[in-house]
């Protein structure tokens, strides 16, 4: 628990630096001597590697968000003996992927589930 104003200003200027430093940290490990001679194996491993990352990891951090995001509140509401927050979240999340492949826009799709959830859990609430 944070004590005071000292203790509170330390822990925020700690966490601006670990998310500085998280946003130099490609910069400094990716940037690499400019070369004629790009065609060496380590080259070409080096950007294969970084085209596999770029491929996989954003639709597996999407993923994982997304388990977590609907697996908490559904297994938190089925525990307390109701379904009713549970299943506002899965129905807003199939209206998200519903909304999702009928406009193919991420916005609209995301601002679509958001409003679906808002508008279950206001008329499950009353």
């Amino acid at each position: 628990m944070i004590t005071g104003t000292g203790e509170a200003a330390l822990l925020t200027i700690i966490m601006a630096l670990v998310i500085f430093f998280c946003r130099v940290c490609p910069f400094l490990f990716f940037r690499g001597k400019k070369t004629d001679d790009r065609d060496t194996a380590a080259s070409r491993r080096a950007e294969a590697f970084i085209d596999f990352i770029e491929k996989i990891v954003p639709p597996l951090a999407m993923t994982v968000l997304t388990f977590n995001a609907i697996s908490s509140p559904v297994y938190e509401s089925i525990k307390q003996g109701g379904l009713q927050h549970g299943g506002a979240v899965l129905a807003a999340a199939a209206a998200t992927v519903i909304i999702h492949l009928w406009r193919k826009n991420p916005l609209f799709s995301i601002f679509g589930g958001t409003a679906v959830f808002m508008a279950l859990e206001r008329l499950i609430n009353f």
